[in-house]
């Protein structure tokens, strides 16, 4: 049993993003207010992102650039010793996106709230059906 407690507490960053991703999925769900979902959306991407740079990082790896021995001599490449880039390179993409994302997303709330003075789901449905 303390084997498992043992392996729980050591991948506790896994559940610190667990727990961000349900605190972000709980915001967009239940909440009615758009900027409380947007925050809420945000969070969960933040979670993701995070989650992926840490299953790129590696203790004891080495950046991926491999170095020629001098007088033309090379040796084998061990890739376990090298740290895979992929990850974080997809994640630059995905902040990219997440900033994209909130920026409409802020940008619409604006929108909705110039037409319907209000940013509450229930309020601004009851004023789309009364219309």
């Amino acid at each position: 049993m303390s084997g498992i407690v043992a392996t729980i507490i050591a991948k506790y960053n896994y559940w610190i993003y667990i727990c961000l991703m349900m605190i972000g999925l709980y915001a967009m769900i239940t909440k009615r207010n758009l900027i409380k979902k947007i925050v809420g959306m945000n969070i969960f991407q933040t979670a993701i992102i995070l989650f992926y740079v840490s299953i790129g990082a590696k203790r004891g790896g080495t950046i991926p650039i491999i170095e020629h021995a001098h007088g033309g001599q090379s040796h084998a490449v061990e890739a376990v010793h090298y740290i895979n880039p992929l990850p974080h390179v997809l994640m630059l993409t995905a902040i990219v996106v997440a900033v994209a994302t909130l920026g409409v997303a802020l940008a619409l709330a604006i929108r909705i709230y110039n037409r319907y003075r209000t940013l509450e789901e229930d309020e601004i449905l009851s004023r789309i059906r009364g219309s």
